[in-house]
C-alpha cells in the first residue's frame, strides 16, 4: 500500500471528523490511526483529566455537566481531530513543495538516464530527446518539451483536480507580496521554456 502524504492525510482526517461530527461509529483503532504519536497521547491525556474531573466533582443534571467542563469521549475525540487538521493545513505547503521537488527530481532522473543511454546506443540527439520524453509520460510526468499528450488515466485526472483545488486554497490565503513571489516565479519560468523552445527550433 502506498505511504500517504500530507495531502491523503489532511483528506482523511476530515472524513473522519465529518463521522465524528454526524454521530456515527468509528471503530477505537480507525479512530487513532491517522492521528500522530503526538496527538494520539494529546487526546488519551484530555480523556484522562476528564475522568479525573467526574471522579472529582459529581453532576447530576446536563446543565450541571457543562458547567464542571465535563466532555464526553466524542467530544474529545472530536477536539483532537480538529487540532490535527489544523496542524495538517499549516504542513500542507510544505508537503506540496516537498512532492514538487521530489517529482522534478524523478523527471531529470529519468530523463538524463534514458537520454544518455540513447546517446551511448548512437541515436541521434532528437531521437535521445524524445526516448526520453516518451519515458516521462509513462512515468506520469510532464515532459521537457513542453508537449502534452492526450493519454491520461482517470486517476491521474482526479490527483490533478486536487492538486488544483490545494494550491488555489494555497493562494487565496497568502498575502500579496507573497502571491507577487509566486507570479514572479511563474513568469521566469514561462520565460525559460518559451526560449528552450525557440532554441530547439
Amino acid at each position: 500500500m502506498p505511504k500517504l502524504d500530507g495531502t491523503h492525510i489532511f483528506e482523511r482526517l476530515s472524513e473522519r471528523l465529518e463521522e465524528l461530527q454526524q454521530g456515527r461509529e468509528v471503530a477505537p483503532r480507525d479512530l487513532r490511526k491517522l492521528l500522530t504519536d503526538a496527538q494520539r497521547a494529546a487526546m488519551d491525556e484530555a480523556w484522562a483529566e476528564q475522568q479525573a474531573l467526574r471522579k472529582k466533582k459529581r453532576a447530576r443534571t446536563k446543565e450541571e455537566e457543562v458547567a464542571l467542563g465535563w466532555k464526553t469521549k466524542r467530544e474529545i475525540h472530536i477536539e483532537a481531530y480538529v487540532k490535527a487538521i489544523a496542524e495538517a493545513d499549516d504542513a500542507m505547503l510544505e508537503t506540496i513543495e516537498g512532492l514538487q521537488r521530489n517529482a522534478q527530481v524523478r523527471q531529470a532522473r529519468i530523463y538524463m538516464d534514458t537520454y544518455s543511454q540513447a546517446r551511448t546506443e548512437g541515436k541521434t540527439e532528437e531521437v535521445a530527446k524524445n526516448l526520453a520524453n516518451n519515458e516521462l509520460t509513462k512515468a506520469g510526468l510532464r515532459r521537457i518539451d513542453g508537449r502534452h499528450v492526450g493519454f491520461t488515466s482517470k486517476r491521474d485526472r482526479e490527483i490533478w483536480a486536487i492538486e488544483e483545488k490545494i494550491l488555489n486554497r494555497l493562494r487565496s490565503e497568502m498575502t500579496s507580496e507573497e502571491l507577487e513571489q509566486i507570479e514572479l516565479s511563474e513568469a521566469h519560468d514561462k520565460a525559460l521554456r518559451d526560449k528552450g523552445k525557440r532554441l530547439s527550433r
